[in-house]
């Protein structure tokens, strides 16, 4: 939205479009239109895709939309039981859900991505006997590489439990255990926390 009263929904993300936008640096315009010069992309995948005939532009558009699909596929989380596995592989909305307990909320270990799982086919079955199939198909995130880069906390008394990304600075999670309530925001920049290793 330009005005913020009228609104479009954005086109999906492509890879491509995930791989040109991550080329970028700095911050974002403001202006959908905007258009990124072909210096501010690697002059090799400049160079590429004017041999496959397509002209390197860039919309802020489209790095917008590229920027969402990875904020969404690196820390798009979820409490441990909101959702379940069928045995024929389909994924629902758990309506048994009532929420972590204080004690739980509190690890990392009770929360999930919401994306393909893949740390998870990496486990040994001796780390798989353990997991229930039906609840535990996602990737935890206490196997987050670099160790440390959520925060857990616990506000307005201990009754709403926040995580923060370091990854995605601005990124925030929210949880009120014994309850259905949880979700999460994102106001940053835009650019990802490449410096996290070192300030680990």
């Amino acid at each position: 939205s330009l005005n913020c009263v009228e609104w479009s929904l954005l086109p999906p993300a492509t890879k491509e479009m995930v791989v040109l936008a991550g080329k970028l640096k700095g911050r974002f315009q403001g202006d959908p239109s905007f258009e990124y010069d072909y210096t501010e992309i690697n002059a090799e995948d400049a160079e590429r895709l004017l041999e496959d005939g397509k002209e390197p532009i860039i919309k802020e558009e489209t790095r917008l939309v590229a920027t969402i699909e990875q904020i969404d596929s690196a820390v798009g989380i979820v409490p441990r039981g909101a959702f379940v596995k069928t045995p024929l592989g389909s994924v629902h909305e758990n309506r048994n859900f009532e929420g972590l307990s204080l004690m739980e909320a509190k690890k990392l270990s009770s929360y999930f991505h919401f994306t393909e799982p893949v740390n998870l086919k990496n486990k040994t079955l001796l780390e798989k006997a353990d997991l229930d199939p039906s609840v535990d198909f996602l990737d935890s995130l206490e196997h987050d590489i670099p160790q440390g880069s959520w925060t857990v906390q616990l506000e307005k008394g201990g009754t709403v439990v926040v995580l923060r990304s370091l990854l995605w600075l601005g990124l925030t999670f929210y949880h009120v255990p014994v309850t259905k309530q949880y979700g999460y925001v994102y106001f940053g920049t835009g650019e990802k926390n490449l410096d996290l290793p070192f300030m680990l």
